[in-house]
């Protein structure tokens, strides 16, 4: 049997005639009478029994016709379903973002889902040279990341610079709302990020080029506990703006890095090049 038929036969035990059914169906009645006859054939049951000039279910029938309703609804659920998918409309969006996030993804999700509300999503934090792996081997399509890395891979759409900032404890309150890298160097600094990756590199070739040598008593990745560590004065840090958004309250002071131009953070969305994405990852890069 396949789906035809079972419409063939839906249509045969609602109209109660083969006559009606041939008509609904806008085709002949004997070519109906043979599909119903192959159908009882295969089965190995009679699946009518006829009252008069109408036709009446078998208990075969009917179980047939129970079954027979869910398979097409499920068929045609399937093929809206697919539908929806290919146009983006349903499925499922897979995101890596930065440890740092990234100001206004929130309202950029938010946006998206007005916009689909059938998408369901899976999104992935970690350091952005761990989320051009996880593009790499497809376990998320998308990844919003910090620069600079090495890119060869990927397709790249730029969504911002953003200028870092010199944080401290409330204990620790300059005159000025400005600092240089010259009076960075005397403080003891824990860096946000691990060593050779986007941020951490950023910071220390911003002091290379300045010929300095900062005093760098550590490395924390964990962004609350960092913001902790700095709001108790166990040290300062340098960190992006983003940071002080998603922060914003907390009991720390900040202050921009004068004449430092190179110690600004880009970042981008990036997706594999060569790469068929799902409609929902295109709706999402077409969107931004």
């Amino acid at each position: 049997m396949d789906i035809r038929q079972l419409r063939y036969f839906i249509a045969m035990v609602e109209e109660r005639k083969i006559s009606a059914a041939a008509k609904r169906l806008h085709m002949s009645q004997p070519p109906l009478s043979q599909q119903l006859k192959a159908m009882e054939d295969e089965l190995g049951s009679k699946l009518f029994e006829r009252s008069g000039k109408f036709l009446e279910l078998t208990e075969a029938g009917k179980a047939l016709y129970k079954n027979a309703l869910q398979i097409t609804q499920l068929m045609e659920e399937t093929k809206t379903e697919v539908k929806e998918v290919g146009e983006g409309v349903n499925g499922r969006l897979t995101i890596g973002v930065n440890t740092f996030s990234v100001s206004g993804l929130p309202q950029l999700l938010e946006q998206f889902q007005n916009q689909f509300p059938k998408i369901t999503y899976k999104i992935q934090q970690n350091e952005s040279s761990h989320l051009c792996q996880l593009v790499r081997d497809r376990v998320v399509e998308l990844a919003i990341i910090r620069l600079p890395l090495n890119l060869d891979d990927f397709s790249v759409l730029h969504l911002c610079n953003e200028p870092f900032y010199f944080i401290t404890s409330k204990k620790q309150t300059l005159t000025d709302q400005e600092i240089s890298l010259v009076e960075i160097e005397q403080y003891p600094l824990l860096f946000p990020s691990t060593e050779g990756l986007g941020v951490h590199y950023l910071i220390v070739e911003a002091f290379s080029r300045a010929k300095l040598q900062p005093h760098i008593v550590g490395e924390c990745s964990d962004i609350s506990l960092l913001m902790d560590l700095i709001a108790s004065d166990f040290a300062a840090s340098i960190v992006p703006e983003t940071l002080l958004e998603r922060y914003d309250g907390y009991p720390i002071n900040a202050y921009r890095i004068s004449h430092t131009p190179e110690l600004t953070g880009s970042v981008g969305l990036i997706w594999l090049k060569d790469h068929s994405l799902s409609q929902a990852a295109q709706n999402f890069i077409d969107m931004i």
